[in-house]
């Protein structure tokens, strides 16, 4: 992953995570694919929490969407809610 895309994507979570930290949770970057689908992992309590499913896609896909449209997806790798 380029160094630039990468520092634009820490950016874009890191307007998110104080509220994902405020819950003992937390985002970390796993990989970008060729298909700019951004793939991430959930820690913490972000990991097992019911509403996991609802934080990736209204929070975390949110904000990096809007910050880098060129990303067409983001996932989370350890989340079996879709």
């Amino acid at each position: 992953m380029q160094t630039e895309l990468r520092e634009q994507i820490e950016f874009a979570l890191d307007t998110i995570r104080p509220y994902l930290e405020a819950d003992g949770g937390n985002v970390r970057i796993v990989e970008l694919t060729e298909d700019n689908v951004l793939k991430i992992e959930m820690l913490g309590n972000c990991g097992s929490c019911p509403m996991s499913s609802m934080t990736l896609k209204a929070g975390v896909e949110e904000a990096i969407k809007r910050a880098i449209p060129e990303i067409t997806r983001v996932e989370a790798v350890n989340l079996t809610i879709v």
